[in-house]
């Protein structure tokens, strides 16, 4: 699984700093402790000395097993001295023992070498606001997601099926899923589906990128031309899933139309699953792009058509006209 580097770095960053902060505070509640009793500072100076002890021992030619047996009986009779000066003072049990937020992993972010669930769950709320930075992910899931936005039943009846379809993605998906292209008007809930399969696909652990096609073309093309060291293009192509939203809105160039180029084969190729939303129809698509682009895309996506009266309009109008089934143009292919 394949989250950004950037949210794993964060969240290591915040575990380091946990860790941290868990060592300064119980060197604060020691030097509390030892203010009120000298006894037991001087009790812990004695259990601090006992590798001293164990070393002198192996250099005086003791038997080594039996001075450790004393030791450690030792260190437990100077233990249970602190820990009644600890209570005598009001103090918790284990006022002297570092207090860590998630005590499974101790704030290092792993278990017997696997992630921890606190490290997945702070990555997966960097990764939330990474897309969320572009979209609006946390107002689309499949449960917003309302049917009777759509006017008339034949289109309600079409997106009842794109959405059980949608659902099932989600819920099945994983990074051989099969890359899916949403077509149709704008409006029509393709990027709300999209970004509903995306924040399904990050609370699995998966690495997902939003992009709207109009702006990381832009920023591709600058970074190209500036020699810019963020290489975007290396991560759309390696993310585990790209969401590339209303592909036809980018200023293309022959630059452009190579990297679509180079991003989308190579993720056809590495069986890494892309879903693509446009407002084009299929003739459009072969129309304004490369048809080495074109053919891959129509002919190894998955094609889902969206129908309907824009939605956005009816919401800001508060319904459709009765012309809006004849003027809606959206294409079956």
């Amino acid at each position: 699984m394949g989250y950004s580097r950037a949210s794993y770095m964060k969240a290591k960053e915040i575990l380091d700093k946990r860790r941290m902060d868990s060592e300064m505070e119980l060197e604060k509640r020691r030097k509390i402790l030892f203010s009120r009793s000298a006894e037991a500072m001087e009790l812990e100076r004695k259990i601090a000395r006992t590798s001293i002890n164990v070393a002198r021992a192996v250099y005086n030619g003791k038997d080594v097993k039996s001075e450790l047996e004393n030791l450690k009986r030792q260190n437990l009779e100077t233990q249970k001295k602190i820990d009644q000066i600890i209570t005598k003072f009001g103090f918790p049990s284990n006022y002297l023992e570092r207090w860590y937020k998630c005590a499974e992993c101790q704030d290092t972010g792993y278990v017997q070498g696997r992630m921890c669930s606190c490290m997945k769950n702070l990555i997966r709320d960097f990764e939330y606001e990474r897309i969320n930075n572009s979209s609006s992910l946390k107002l689309c899931d499949f449960d917003t997601f309302s049917l009777e936005r759509y006017e008339f039943e034949e289109d309600r009846q079409n997106m009842a099926k794109t959405l059980e379809y949608c659902k099932k993605y989600a819920d099945e998906f994983s990074i051989s899923s099969r890359s899916i292209l949403m077509m149709g008007n704008s409006g029509l809930g393709k990027t709300h589906l999209s970004l509903a399969i995306a924040k399904s696909a990050v609370d699995k652990g998966y690495g997902v990128i939003y992009v709207s096609a109009s702006i990381v073309c832009r920023k591709m093309e600058h970074e190209h031309f500036h020699e810019n060291i963020d290489d975007t293009e290396r991560s759309l192509a390696e993310c585990d899933l790209l969401i590339f939203d209303d592909l036809g809105t980018e200023f293309m160039t022959s630059y452009i139309m190579s990297t679509l180029y180079t991003i989308i084969n190579k993720r056809l190729i590495t069986s890494k699953p892309t879903i693509i939303s446009t407002n084009y129809d299929f003739d459009e698509m072969r129309e304004n792009y490369d048809q080495r682009i074109a053919s891959r895309i129509l002919g190894s996506y998955k094609r889902i058509i969206f129908t309907g009266g824009d939605i956005r309009v009816k919401q800001a109008i508060g319904g459709y006209s009765k012309n809006d089934k004849e003027t809606s143009n959206n294409k079956e292919v």
